[in-house]
């Protein structure tokens, strides 16, 4: 089909039309602001309520399982740096147009699943703190706004998104003084930070905390959508995506710990807000509206990354020629893909509309771990294809370990979840029909004929 002589031409181009204005330390605020959002300051009390007092020891496993996919995206985008991200890996080792779409659009879906819930979040009790309104229409409103900003440029974007992450760290710090204070001041329970759930040993529960635990570290791999606008993607790229995995795991684990002595773990468990537990305790306790406006700049920086995620993957697409190339589209003068971002954020409007938080922050979780385990798997296949730049490598054990971790953590997800991501897919497969039927079944032979000559010039 049409979409692989494109895929063939654009993995051989070096120049891109996006502006190169992403730094290493932009690009590692870039991975840090992603992780570090809605699931660290609404997850802490769900994970608790799984795993047991000892939340950090979920959060840990968590980590530990996002850094072997890091490895598999670090030796990915440094040996192919493009905009398409997974959907280029696949196309690389598959040569599969239907397989290339339907992992572009899984991972897109999952970034508009996710800004969805974060803008959902946007309306809920946090907003509360301060007003009362309709849930739905804050998000809509929130969503524009998001948008605009991502019309606006990358450099405009990166800058705004490095003061919320400033923002989100700050108010971490704060929920470690408060927390350290309680303590010091003789309340708490130290010990209950090492008792995990009664009735459930010990590994059970770090697995089932370690499911949910992994929404609040997924981000990471969005990076590699922003591969053809950072100035040194080959060289910056693994520093920012370990050195991001790294800081994040580091306050991940602090504030756990700190949330877990301070607040009894049902309460935490029990709670919409639980990080709010620990900031309204103790002797340098806050006032909520205090720590609620953090936790929103917090959702805000969240849903602005899966956007741009979201528009600079389809971008890609529409480069490689698996979209149509309007997509590719790029606004006079802001040098960003206009189309894209507003298909996406309608997209985003439309999954605010119709779907839950619980049920969005799960699907895109399982949506992101079939994902990875194929990232996974094409790294062993990419082997073969030699690059002449230097690029970050892998131990070969290392995507194995992935890939089997990955699809060992979709057992943690119930059957309503498949059917949505499976329904998600579902509408996948049938933008794919209609493409195929209105545009490529013409051109079917041609090309075949045309991939006969790519791979053998001189055939005898």
């Amino acid at each position: 089909m049409p979409e692989i002589k494109a895929a063939l031409e654009y993995e051989n181009q070096e120049e891109t039309p996006l502006k190169k204005a992403i730094s290493r330390r932009m690009l590692t605020y870039f991975v840090l602001g992603d992780i570090l959002g809605a699931g660290i300051y609404a997850l802490v009390g769900e994970v608790g309520g799984k795993t047991g007092g000892a939340i950090w020891s979920a959060f840990l496993l968590a980590l530990a399982l996002a850094v072997f996919t890091g490895f598999a995206y670090a030796e990915l985008v440094t040996k192919y740096p493009k905009a398409a991200g997974a959907a280029l890996y696949v196309n690389k080792a598959f040569r599969r147009p239907f397989l290339t779409f339907l992992v572009a659009f899984a991972v897109m879906c999952s970034g508009l699943a996710s800004a969805a819930t974060l803008a959902t979040a946007f309306g809920g009790d946090y907003l509360s703190a301060f007003v009362s309104l309709d849930e739905t229409v804050v998000g809509l409103g929130f969503l524009a706004i998001v948008a605009v900003i991502n019309l606006r440029g990358i450099t405009e974007s990166m800058r705004f998104n490095f003061v919320l992450t400033l923002i989100e760290v700050t108010g971490l710090v704060l929920v470690v003084i408060i927390g350290a204070a309680v303590l010091g001041d003789g309340g708490g329970d130290p010990g209950r930070a090492f008792e995990f759930k009664e009735g459930e040993s010990a590994f059970l529960a770090m697995i089932a905390g370690a499911g949910l635990a992994f929404f609040a570290l997924i981000g990471f791999e969005d990076s590699v959508n922003l591969a053809e606008e950072a100035k040194r993607p080959r060289i910056d790229y693994p520093w920012a995506l370990f050195g991001g995995l790294a800081a994040a795991g580091f306050i991940y684990l602090v504030v756990t710990v700190i949330a877990s002595m301070v607040v009894p773990t049902d309460t935490l468990a029990s709670s919409d807000g639980p990080l709010l537990e620990v900031t309204s305790r103790g002797p340098l306790a806050v006032d909520d509206r205090v720590f609620s406006a953090i936790a929103l700049f917090a959702l805000a920086n969240g849903a602005l990354i899966n956007m741009i995620m979201a528009s600079r993957l389809l971008y890609g697409m529409a480069r490689e020629g698996i979209v149509p190339g309007l997509f590719g589209w790029i606004l006079p003068g802001r040098r960003t893909p206009w189309v894209s971002i507003l298909f996406v954020t309608a997209i985003a409007a439309a999954l605010l509309v119709t779907g839950g938080l619980e049920e969005l922050a799960d699907t895109t979780v399982l949506l992101l771990l079939v994902v990875f385990a194929i990232v996974n798997v094409c790294v062993l296949i990419l082997r073969r294809d030699r690059v002449e730049a230097e690029h970050f490598r892998a131990p070969a054990v290392i995507p194995v370990i992935g890939a089997v971790v990955s699809l060992a953590l979709l057992t943690t997800k119930d059957g309503e979840t498949f059917v949505r991501a499976a329904a998600l897919l579902g509408l996948g497969v049938i933008l794919w029909l209609i493409t195929w039927f209105t545009h490529g079944r013409h051109q079917e032979v041609l090309d075949t004929q045309e991939m006969q000559t790519i791979n053998d010039p001189h055939p005898k």
